[in-house]
């Protein structure tokens, strides 16, 4: 049957309007790809180099890996927690600054973050000078705390590193000078694979070795984060050292105390819940079982950090432009890609669970611990994927501080108390803290959809405009 004028207008219409809607994905997934991926590589790389050095202590002795674990899962994240979140307020200012193309405001921003950021760590540097009896207080194993005392000495020059990489790449991501960012973090994990191999299989350094490969690594991002901003290739955002970063750093401050807080209430979640684990009876082989899982789970979390990044500096941008509903459709698009990957990665962890526990460890105690784990991580693995994503709108609109009561409420008055609930007393143990895990993820996850759906765009434009107001 033939269709008349008016049916064959209206499918034409369709068609229209669905190819325009290919093309809107089209140009929006390339733009996130341009961020995401090299903050994928970033992050990835970034945590694989403390991977590639708990897989070094893994093969030195088993107490050294459970006592490494310790302070990577409890002091490292704790303190990279704090300054990732304060870097990322650097990320969204600079960002919606370049989307209102006020540049000078992007090196005085930059600035401002090192005064902070630098601030901070300094404030954090007993807790790994007293590493030791911090752990003992808390209830650790006493040759475990003693070896871990030793251990995160070696990370106090790394977290001041951090505090200058991290802020660096996020005034370059701003910008979109994506490439540099992506070959230098490719550097820092080859220069580490290379020197963690010299030092520890070849000159049987130990310890000592472990530590120097993981510092230079990162003392050569920094370097070269350094000669890309200052020697010339930032010439529109970077005009050299300013007094204006010396004044007004309230604001600042303000924001990136919210930021960091958001972010430090979920690693500590990690943190108290490998503690749980450390109380068990046989605390060696439940500490390294939860940790090799969390590992993993971090590790693809590295990718989806590269969404968060990405969601940031696109909703940022576009707010700085004056454009909500890009801005939103930034959001839907990023979502979408990030949730298809999260459900590979699940698949992934279901199927080679079992195999995945022998590049951490060759004791077969914990190779067991970590294959009863598997069901779990595998869907941990999937929530990962869209907590980080809606966090990052959070970051882009300047809402820290609502995610953080969001995180409260989600992880420790949720996820702990269902945790020590089936670890303890439903006999459990590990697993029971895993899924209590879950159960904080997941609620996390129903309170940033529902924020995020509820969000005015076009009242985040005008706060967007108030902020950079402020900044001048």
């Amino acid at each position: 049957m033939d269709m008349g004028p008016e049916e064959r207008l209206l499918e034409t219409r369709d068609d229209t309007n669905f190819d325009d809607f290919k093309k809107r994905v089209w140009e929006e997934s390339k733009r996130m790809w341009a961020i995401a991926f090299p903050a994928m590589v970033c992050r990835v790389t970034t945590y694989g180099a403390y991977v590639v050095s708990q897989a070094s202590f893994g093969h030195i002795r088993e107490v050294d890996l459970a006592a490494y674990a310790l302070i990577q899962t409890i002091l490292v994240r704790f303190t990279n927690g704090i300054l990732l979140g304060m870097a990322s307020v650097t990320e969204s200012l600079c960002g919606e600054a370049y989307g209102a193309k006020q540049f000078e405001l992007m090196g005085v921003q930059l600035q401002k973050s090192w005064i902070v950021n630098s601030v901070a760590a300094t404030c954090m540097v007993p807790f790994y000078v007293f590493a030791t009896p911090l752990l003992r207080f808390l209830g650790q194993d006493e040759e475990i705390s003693v070896a871990a005392g030793t251990i995160s000495l070696w990370f106090i020059p790394v977290m001041y590193l951090n505090v200058f990489g991290m802020t660096m790449q996020m005034f370059l991501q701003a910008q979109e000078k994506n490439t540099v960012v992506t070959w230098l973090f490719a550097v820092l994990f080859f220069v580490h694979a290379l020197l963690s191999w010299i030092f520890v299989y070849i000159l049987d350094w130990g310890l000592p070795g472990v530590m120097t490969a993981l510092i230079i690594a990162f003392g050569v991002k920094v370097l070269g984060e350094s000669v890309y901003i200052f020697g010339g290739w930032c010439q529109e955002t970077w005009k050299g050292f300013d007094r204006a970063a010396l004044i007004d750093l309230m604001p600042i401050l303000k924001s990136s105390c919210s930021s960091g807080v958001m972010l430090c209430i979920q690693v500590w979640y990690n943190a108290i819940l490998v503690l749980l684990a450390g109380r068990m009876k046989y605390a060696t082989v439940a500490i390294s079982a939860f940790s090799i899982c969390l590992n993993i789970s971090t590790w693809e979390l590295m990718i989806c950090l590269g969404f968060l990044g990405a969601v940031c500096v696109r909703v940022s941008n576009e707010l700085g432009r004056g454009n909500g509903k890009a801005a939103k459709f930034s959001v839907e698009v990023i979502l979408c890609t990030s949730v298809i990957i999260g459900v590979f990665f699940c698949i992934f962890c279901l199927a080679f669970g079992h195999q995945i526990s022998y590049l951490f460890t060759s004791n077969e105690e914990v190779v067991k611990a970590v294959s009863s784990l598997s069901i779990p991580l595998a869907f941990s693995i999937l929530l990962n994927n869209v907590g980080p994503v809606l966090s990052g709108v959070a970051v882009g609109c300047g809402s820290q501080g609502v995610v953080a009561v969001v995180n409260v409420c989600s992880y420790y008055v949720i996820g702990i108390p269902i945790g020590v609930l089936l670890a303890y007393v439903v006999g459990m143990e590990v697993k029971g803290i895993w899924i209590g895990m879950m159960c904080g993820m997941v609620a996390q996850t129903i309170a940033l959809l529902y924020i995020t759906w509820k969000i005015n765009w076009a009242e985040e434009v005008k706060k967007a405009s108030k902020r950079l107001r402020l900044l001048r």
